[in-house]
């Protein structure tokens, strides 16, 4: 074998089919080289005994907000989040940047900010508003990665949500470009009045913010958007699931042919009401965080197989939009993208268990971690079932021959307590801090380059697009 670029040697690889010990030879940015004891030398070399290696996350639902609302985030810090949590690509929604990116003019925009700032690589979606059905076409010429439609107001004024007119005529369009819908699935006139009701009323508490947005808001959208979907044959995909009502009825729409799927997030699975009540406005979301029950229900359908992605729905802003003595004037949004992984691999921390898995769990036996059925679950939900659904190139999610060299290395043997001075963030401000995970990770390459290792970022190597195969 000619000589290599880079030779990491005995690391667990974990892909969907399972785990394995291997080495990973890498050159010209890809993975050229997969077996045991690779013969032959490289110009670098990683002893990675001892680590599992992940393919890089990709996170398909994040709030970077450049340009325009760069003060909330931006693309370099948010990006370098990203890395430090062994992400090598992100999806930036189209809000909160200011112009959205709702046409091809705003596209250009957000990606000369990106191709300028961003550390690891990067798609984008588009914006689907009542004022652009006439621009989709053009966003997907410029290579966007689905479009994005609020079912409820955004919280953003120049990103208005759509009402069923508006969803179906955009749906239609879509379906003929090959492209998804993904919706944040809430009812904007059920939120709208309970809301109204609660401010009449002088009642602006967490617990009168999370009566204005019960899960029948959540269950009555999802249900008219896997209505319209099955109408217009265009792929769904519902964002941000927070109950294990809400995924039941998409695991029922697919087997009646539907075209759909849908996401969790961290927040979700590893936080409740009862946190929101504790730590206040840093865990503040919508849909809002649910019931320990419906919590054990959404792992439920994780493990079962009815989640197809995991995204962070990572959507900073100042710390001040975070203080208000009206809980609904406070900024709904949490900031998690760096910490995705470490959240999967410890789970609710219920019993010291990890609740992505029932059968069995990673457990420290001197100073190694046993194999886990867990973990080729977790590298689907975060990197294959996402370069799948969005029809990536296949150089994307996976660890293979041919492959672009996107890694992860992880400690499962490292517990490790989120610090506000370990976070990338523009705005140190997490609702995690404190708390203590299992699973640091050590390294992060993006094509063959490591950008983030041992607590630091590395390299100012830049990311670049990423378009879906159509």
């Amino acid at each position: 074998m000619s000589k290599l670029e880079l030779i990491i040697r005995n690391g667990k690889i974990v892909t969907p089919g399972g785990e394995r010990v291997a080495d990973l030879g890498i050159a010209d940015e890809k993975i050229v080289a997969l077996g045991s004891n690779l013969s032959g030398g490289a110009h670098f070399e990683v002893n990675a005994a001892g680590r599992h290696i992940f393919p890089g996350l990709i996170d398909a639902h994040v709030h970077f907000n450049e340009p325009g609302r760069t003060d909330w985030e931006g693309i370099e810090t948010g990006s370098r989040a990203l890395a430090a949590g062994g992400g090598t690509v992100f999806f930036d929604m189209p809000l909160n940047a200011h112009p959205p990116t709702c046409d091809a003019e705003s596209f250009d925009l957000k990606l000369a900010a990106a191709r300028k700032n961003s550390l690891t690589d990067f798609a984008f979606w588009g914006g689907l508003v009542p004022q652009n059905l006439d621009r989709l076409e053009e966003l997907a010429d410029c290579g966007v990665i689905g479009f994005k439609a609020f079912m409820t107001d955004s919280g953003i004024e120049d990103f208005p949500c759509v009402d069923d007119q508006t969803l179906r005529a955009g749906m239609q369009r879509a379906a003929k470009l090959s492209l998804p819908v993904a919706v944040h699935a809430e009812s904007e006139m059920l939120t709208r009045e309970l809301a109204a009701e609660k401010i009449a009323a002088g009642k602006t508490s967490i617990s009168d913010y999370l009566a204005s947005r019960p899960v029948a808001a959540e269950l009555e959208a999802i249900r008219r958007a896997i209505d319209l979907a099955g109408e217009t044959g265009c792929a769904l995909h519902v964002v941000h699931v927070s109950s294990g009502a809400g995924v039941a009825l998409i695991a029922a729409a697919k087997k009646t042919g539907v075209n759909v799927t849908c996401e969790t997030c961290p927040h979700y699975l590893v936080l409740t009401e009862d946190d929101l009540e504790k730590l206040g406005a840093v865990a503040k979301c919508a849909p809002p965080l649910r019931s320990p029950t419906m919590v054990a229900k959404l792992w439920e359908h994780l493990v079962s197989g009815d989640i197809t992605t995991i995204g962070s729905d990572h959507s900073p802003s100042p710390p001040e939009m975070k203080r208000d003595q009206n809980f609904f004037k406070v900024w709904g949004g949490i900031s998690g993208g760096q910490h995705t992984l470490p959240l999967l691999l410890t789970g609710r921390g219920r019993g010291g268990e990890s609740q992505i898995n029932l059968d069995a769990h990673s457990a420290k036996d001197q100073g190694r971690v046993t194999s886990s059925p867990a973990l080729p679950l977790i590298a689907k939900l975060t990197s294959f079932n996402v370069a799948e659904r969005f029809r990536l190139p296949k150089t994307k999610g996976r660890i293979e021959i041919g492959a672009d060299a996107d890694l992860a290395l992880v400690d499962l043997s490292q517990d490790f307590s989120v610090r506000a001075e370990d976070l990338f963030y523009r705005h140190q401000q997490s609702p995690y801090t404190g708390r203590t995970l299992t699973g640091r990770v050590v390294q992060t390459i993006l094509r063959g380059h490591t950008i983030f290792k041992d607590g630091k970022i590395v390299s100012v190597k830049k990311g670049k697009l990423i378009k879906p195969i159509l």
